[in-house]
């Protein structure tokens, strides 16, 4: 090729990366239309015309051809024939009723309580400043306490995403020279209900606010662990529960500046006993910007708009375990859980 024909090239591949990136948005409230319509339900096993939807549905018979068509562009319907569609695999994951159910996630992620921040991002990367604060007067974790069908909705997201870890996590470390795990801001207790089963000698704590344990009862109740694991309310930047010899804290530190995660380390090291450990799982970013997952990214551009955290480097992570008094011991990648990785910190 010519010169001129690679740069032709290179436009014209730039040109439908750019122009895929600005539909995003679009791509996103397609799937949030589709959850709250219940289109995946509706549809069932298939396959079934866009008529029958929209009767089921209760939605106007063109309109809903038109959506049915845009998830069947996105991967998440398949048609068969002219106006007849099934559910992809991709697409059943969008049921409330799918054992991996990813509708609340997909409910949460596209709330106006997220989008409008994202809106003023230019204004965070300008002043460093919480956007959501800004936006909506409050803290977003505040908002959630007003809101509780949000909250409810956060929750049960935040269980739907944690399921690859509870696959991974009590295969990834040995749990068995322990007697006990608490969970620092555990939520609906998903993750440590599986390390409990996988180590049926290991007792089990879920320390969250009293709004992140609304469903956490639920879970141990659905898997037989009342008796082995107990909730304890309370705010992890004023102390956690003692007791334990092992202190899990995952996907909380990104929501929280660093003086706010050294904080929380900080409580978990002044319980922590001898010989005991903190589990730090949470994405670590590469020095440099390699060919992972660039949704990482976007969260950590989430945490900047919404929460006012961030996603961090091992360095990162090395540097608060060092002001908490806590020594990073080893980095481990969840391969089956990306982005993933299992943070070790003994006391220094």
């Amino acid at each position: 090729m010519t010169n001129t024909e690679v740069r032709a090239a290179q436009t014209a591949a730039g040109r439908e990366l750019v122009g895929r990136l600005a539909f995003g948005s679009m791509a996103a409230h397609t799937l949030r239309a589709a959850v709250r319509l219940g289109v995946v339900e509706l549809i069932g096993d298939g396959p079934r015309t866009a008529a029958e939807v929209a009767d089921a549905a209760k939605t106007a018979h063109q309109p809903t051809t038109r959506l049915l068509r845009a998830l069947t562009a996105l991967g998440l319907l398949t048609e068969h024939a002219p106006d007849t569609f099934s559910v992809t695999p991709a697409g059943a994951l969008l049921a409330p009723g799918h054992p991996d159910s990813l509708a609340s996630f997909v409910r949460m992620f596209t709330d106006p309580a997220i989008v409008r921040a994202w809106e003023h991002l230019d204004s965070s990367v300008r002043t460093g400043e919480v956007a959501f604060d800004s936006v909506f007067g409050r803290d977003f974790f505040s908002h959630l306490a007003e809101h509780p069908e949000l909250s409810a909705d956060f929750n049960v997201a935040m269980s739907q995403v944690v399921t690859d870890t509870a696959a991974v996590l009590p295969r990834a470390f040995d749990f068995s020279r322990f007697t006990s795990v608490t969970d620092v801001g555990g939520g609906s207790g998903t993750l440590l209900a599986a390390l409990l089963e996988r180590y049926p000698g290991l007792a089990g704590v879920v320390f969250d606010t009293p709004h992140g344990l609304a469903e956490a009862a639920q879970t141990l109740a659905r898997h037989g662990l009342e008796e082995r694991c107990s909730l304890v309310a309370g705010d992890f930047f004023h102390s956690v529960p003692q007791g334990s010899d092992v202190y899990l804290v995952k996907s909380i530190l990104h929501d929280w500046t660093d003086a706010q995660a050294v904080t929380i380390l900080r409580h978990c090291r002044q319980v922590l006993p001898p010989g005991g450990v903190v589990l730090i799982v949470e994405p670590v970013l590469p020095e440099v910007v390699g060919t992972e997952d660039g949704g990482v990214y976007l969260s950590d551009l989430n945490m900047m708009v919404n929460v006012g955290g961030r996603e961090r480097t091992r360095e990162d992570f090395e540097g608060l375990c060092r002001q908490a008094a806590l020594h990073v011991t080893s980095v481990t990648p969840l391969a089956d859980a990306a982005p993933y990785s299992l943070i070790e910190a003994v006391a220094a």
